[in-house]
């Protein structure tokens, strides 16, 4: 899984133009260390959490709703955090991860990925073993 989230990390903006005017912008956001103790909390306190888009009961992105249903389908519990209520933690939680986007799935406090990497795992096999070694998943 590691080797799959290195390989999926996004490289150097590509240069179109010598003029840095025109380089793609990053919006710049510090995550305060309330917002970072709040994410590392719901992280150890929840062998299983996705911060989303939306609830787990009514995602509000097609990425989201693919995460919630792959861990349904594993059949395990799992907290599913609304990054749209909070934009503290909506930018924060890309800043604590150092990925891009969400939603973004924590299993026995380790860092997974995005929707992407979830559903390759799921489809290898892979995430039922995390979710053994976390042990949420007979």
């Amino acid at each position: 899984a590691a080797a799959r989230l290195a390989a999926a990390r996004p490289g150097p903006a590509r240069t179109l133009c010598s003029d840095s005017d025109f380089m793609p912008q990053r919006k710049k956001f510090a995550a305060d260390g309330n917002v970072k103790d709040q994410i590392q909390k719901e992280i150890e306190a929840n062998p299983v959490v996705v911060f989303m888009k939306g609830v787990p009961s009514a995602p509000m992105c097609g990425f989201s709703k693919q995460v919630v249903e792959v861990l349904k389908t594993q059949g395990v519990p799992f907290k599913g955090i609304n990054v749209l209520a909070d934009p503290d933690v909506r930018e924060g939680v890309k800043e604590f991860s150092n990925w891009p986007t969400v939603p973004q799935l924590y299993i026995g406090g380790e860092f997974i990925g995005g929707c992407d990497i979830t559903v390759e795992l799921h489809q290898s096999g892979e995430l039922a073993e995390e979710l053994r070694k976390a042990g949420v998943k007979d």
